[in-house]
């Protein structure tokens, strides 16, 4: 398979917050330090990688921007998959569970909130650009035409909407949710043409579902 440098831009990211997580779960298996805090390292290391690809994301430069009413649609849509991720998550909607839970409480069960602050940054800010990129801008158009750059958005036809939601919904333990979230964000993206409006609707399901999950407790969610 002969990927272009603007393939590997976004695939790389990618592997690296994969390879971060399994780190995670296994460091938290084998109890040698708190492994919650490996999440930081996505801040740095994804983060870092992200930035000195930056130039090659032309999607996400500064005239590529939501214009008037595409500001409103990605927040819109972005909670509306906010109230059905925290609400599809019956025990026939979930395959397997997380790599490596994450809960942000000290021993004597106060918040940590360094911790909190951490994980919701990486949530909100890192996670929403990482997986648009890969996710939509990249797969999603791949699968459409190997020469993915040369693909409008608005050209990509249903078949690699499904595939790419599909590979989506598999690194996610709430199938159904991620389905839908999955589905929402490629038929923003496709619609308006711009991916800025999938990562911001993403970063806005994000950022209130960590504000939600902190508020009640509900930390399986994260």
């Amino acid at each position: 398979m002969n990927l272009s440098p603007a393939a590997w831009a976004r695939i790389l990211p990618f592997l690296l917050f994969l390879g971060l997580l399994a780190l995670r779960g296994l460091i938290a298996d084998l109890g040698w330090l708190d492994a919650r805090w490996i999440y930081a390292l996505n801040l740095l290391l994804v983060g870092g990688l992200l930035a000195w690809s930056w130039r090659s994301f032309g999607e996400l430069h500064r005239q590529n921007r939501p214009q008037g009413r595409e500001w409103l649609w990605s927040v819109g849509l972005g909670l509306a998959v906010f109230l059905a991720w925290i609400h599809l998550d019956a025990p026939w909607m979930q395959i397997g569970e997380p790599t490596a839970p994450f809960v942000p409480t000290q021993p004597d069960g106060r918040l940590d909130w360094p911790l909190i602050i951490v994980r919701w940054l990486g949530a909100t800010a890192l996670v929403p650009v990482m997986e648009e990129l890969f996710w939509r801008s990249f797969v999603m158009r791949w699968l459409e035409h190997p020469q993915f750059e040369s693909v409008p958005p608005q050209r990509v036809t249903i078949k690699p909407v499904l595939m790419a939601t599909f590979a989506f919904m598999l690194v996610h333990p709430l199938w159904l949710a991620a389905i839908v979230a999955g589905l929402a964000y490629a038929w923003l993206y496709v619609r308006t043409g711009r991916l800025w409006n999938a990562v911001i609707a993403h970063a806005v399901t994000n950022g209130a579902l960590g504000l939600w999950v902190v508020a009640t407790g509900n930390w399986q969610f994260w």
